[in-house]
């Protein structure tokens, strides 16, 4: 019987060792390499902040941008024909008359580059963000569209 004991604990204790390297991971991920703080979507995404998805219809691009938070005067997008660049910032205010007992939003200050597989014509692009989407749409130039090639029989 006390063999079935030793076994119990044994597991419990494996249990531990494994719940405090969890834990050890989660708290290192927060932080780069160097010690500087880094937005937790920059380990799972691999990419950075806000969260992107580049959609391509063949006469146009279009970026989807998650910005909770953010209105169009927080956000400033600049770019050329091969890549675009977001950038802004998220603050966080405490309504007037009350003090933080708990803050698990913060500010964020961001700027996030994204290529294109196409070059893009930035005169007509647009953007808008709603419902803390940025919803960016670039028509591709001329010479990226795809062409229409007409099959002659002979």
């Amino acid at each position: 019987m006390p063999t079935r004991w030793t076994e119990f604990d044994r597991s419990f204790s494996l249990l531990d060792e494994f719940q405090r390297r969890m834990n050890r991971l989660f708290t290192e991920l927060g932080t780069g390499s160097y010690g500087e703080e880094q937005w937790p979507g920059q380990f799972w995404y691999g990419g950075g902040w806000p969260v992107t998805n580049l959609y391509d219809n063949g006469n146009e691009l279009m970026i989807r941008a998650e910005v909770p938070g953010l209105s169009d005067k927080d956000i400033k997008i600049s770019g050329n024909q091969d890549a675009l660049t977001i950038s802004g910032e998220r603050k966080v205010e405490v309504p007037e008359g009350y003090s933080v007992h708990r803050q698990e939003r913060e500010g964020v200050k961001f700027s996030r580059c994204i290529t294109f597989p196409a070059k893009v014509n930035l005169e007509k692009t647009t953007a808008t963000v709603r419902n803390g989407v940025l919803t960016i749409t670039l028509p591709k130039a001329p010479e990226s569209q795809p062409r229409q090639i007409t099959v002659k029989a002979r």
